[in-house]
């Protein structure tokens, strides 16, 4: 029995499944235990041998042909082979139109990225780290900055795992890097002018400046081994031991200056785990404004819930009170993300620990039991696990749907729709779970759709990296830190911009090449970055040395001249990268 049919993705294209990627996404590894140093480095860069880049320069009549015996266009990654979606499906005078099909597609790759990581990953992500008892502080420098990193952490993982697509892994970090330091500190600079706090600045650039220096040297030298892998992750360790120990110095210094004072004023939280709640950005809210605004709307008598009324309002994304307020165009994205939205309450469990009953509903959380591991095992590795047979003769997704079946049966009738079970907690572990699954498919697919547009308008990966891929990862949290800098919290905007894109470096190239490493059992060699690539990691550490000379020589004042500055130096930056892609500027 096979389950290919049951994603109506890979129906549309083609029934008898010659568009579909073969394999799983496990690249061929020698069996054995450990690393061991090989004769043949494994590439991951661009490489000369990757015949795919030449099938623009055959006739439209002769592409298809050569898109199909050529092996190098066969992606491990991803449900859908895009070059034979792009070159077979439709006649050649019809590309233009599955171009922009796919283009479509990758908009709405992007939209269940967004929506995935910002209502499901986040928020189970909080239930988990308050559950733990873990510290503001720590939790911001691991959950939260995991939680916001999730789609360029997956992204760079998806990326590097085929030599092919390495590129975009480089271009989407330094180029989310650029952006965010740039066109977001910049705009938060320009809505808010306002006084940046001294030490967790430079503390924040210096780290930085550290972690792009040292891919920068990696991409020189053209190699990295497995003890500089585990560098990268060691570095962030220590960046979160540094903000810990300094929040543990900052706090007893002000505690000893105001006499043993504990009074410390309240500060709003993000609000990023309502499921039902706006998703265009996160809001602030303080819980006694939040309280008001509940009880203005609740009813004067007890008012119990049935089960299926329960199910229906679970399931309902639309808040009417705040679709009567919204403006036209908020609705209309609100009526292309409602279907997805739906499709990801049926399938991902989201607690919440800042309300009464933490999110939940008794017949939606036992339904999660069943499609929450039947989705796991139908997208872990592009379905590679939905076709396993046990002993050849029972199929593994119809065992989980069994298994779920009967575990949802035991929920609904040991709990009650007004109560909470004790091991409600764990539904945040699955939600986590599945959520991080959904994220990583989303991610490949989006690697590999690029990797074909790449191909096919002749762009590098990348160019492609540093624009479309770290734009899409980066949109969202552009419009956060805005948003949140002209509600009067500019330091809490300016701390997300460079604490988030550290976690994503680190945590992208070290992960990255270590799963890389462990299917290939070798080292990882990055082959002579080109010009761009230059262009791209030098631009990037000049404006974080810049920030480092301007902002203490302005007294740690970001106004609107620097936000300015900060908008022009990326406006010349990409003009410089796309001439040079264009080869206007070459050596």
């Amino acid at each position: 029995m096979s389950v290919r049919g049951f994603l109506p993705a890979l129906l549309a294209l083609s029934p008898s499944g010659h568009l579909l990627a073969s394999g799983s996404g496990n690249l061929s590894t020698q069996p054995g235990v450990g690393l061991a140093r090989p004769t043949i480095l494994a590439v991951m860069s661009e490489s000369n041998s990757d015949e795919c880049d030449h099938v623009m320069n055959y006739s439209a009549a002769e592409r298809c042909a050569f898109v199909t015996r050529t092996p190098d266009c066969t992606m491990a990654d991803g449900f859908i082979n895009y070059l034979r979606l792009a070159f077979c499906l439709l006649p050649p005078n019809l590309t233009p139109l599955t171009i922009t099909l796919c283009v479509v597609w990758l908009l709405i790759l992007f939209l269940i990225l967004g929506l995935a990581a910002s209502k499901f990953f986040c928020p189970n992500l909080s239930a988990i780290s308050s559950t733990l008892h873990l510290s503001h502080n720590v939790a911001g420098v691991t959950f939260l900055a995991l939680g916001n990193g999730a789609p360029d952490i997956f992204s760079a993982m998806a990326a590097m795992s085929h030599p092919h697509t390495a590129g975009l892994a480089v271009g989407a970090l330094f180029g989310a890097g650029i952006f965010v330091t740039t066109v977001v500190a910049g705009s938060v600079a320009l809505v808010k002018p306002f006084d940046v706090a001294s030490r967790p600045f430079l503390r924040d650039v210096i780290f930085y400046m550290v972690a792009v220096f040292w891919t920068f040297d990696i991409l020189y030298r053209g190699t990295i081994t497995l003890e500089e892998t585990l560098g990268y992750l060691f570095l962030y360790v220590v960046y979160v031991l540094t903000v810990i120990f300094s929040s543990y110095i900052y706090n007893r210094q002000k505690n000893s200056a105001t006499n043993g004072v504990q009074d410390v004023p309240h500060i709003p939280e993000l609000n990023s785990s309502d499921s039902s709640d706006d998703d265009d950005v996160p809001g602030l809210r303080g819980g006694t404004i939040q309280q008001e605004y509940e009880s203005e709307y609740r009813a004067l008598l007890p008012y119990s819930e049935s089960t299926s009324e329960i199910l229906l309002s679970s399931l309902n994304p639309v808040d009417n009170r705040k679709w009567r307020r919204k403006s036209w165009t908020w609705r209309v994205l609100k009526v292309v993300k409602t279907p997805l939205e739906v499709l990801l309450l049926l399938c991902v469990p989201v607690v919440d620990p800042d309300k009464e009953d933490r999110n939940w509903r008794r017949p939606l959380n036992s339904l999660h039991l069943i499609t929450a591991p039947l989705l796991c095992v139908l997208v872990f590795q592009s379905g590679a696990y939905g076709d396993v047979m046990i002993q050849g003769e029972f199929p593994i997704w119809l065992l989980t749907l069994l298994l779920g079946m009967f575990l949802a049966a035991i929920v609904f009738c040991t709990t009650t729709n007004d109560r909470p079970p004790k091991y409600h907690p764990v539904f945040a572990l699955l939600g986590f779970v599945v959520s991080a699954v959904l994220i990583s498919a989303a991610a490949s697919e989006v690697v590999s759709l690029l990797h074909m547009l790449g191909v096919v308008l002749s762009l590098s990966n990348t160019v492609l990296g540093l624009t479309l891929l770290a734009w899409g990862n980066s949109i969202g949290d552009c419009f956060s830190d805005i948003t949140i800098a002209r509600q009067g919290y500019p330091r809490m905007a300016i701390a997300a911009c460079f604490g988030g894109i550290i976690f994503n470096m680190l945590f992208g190239v070290g992960l990255g090449c270590l799963v890389q490493m462990y299917n290939t059992h070798s080292f990882v060699q990055f082959e002579s970055a080109g010009l761009l690539t230059w262009i791209l990691a030098g631009s990037l550490g000049l404006s974080l040395v810049l920030s480092f000379l301007i902002v203490p020589l302005s007294q740690f004042y970001l106004g609107r001249s620097y936000g300015i500055f900060l908008l022009v130096f990326y406006c010349i930056f990409l003009t410089i990268a796309l001439l040079t892609e264009f080869g206007k500027i070459h050596t």
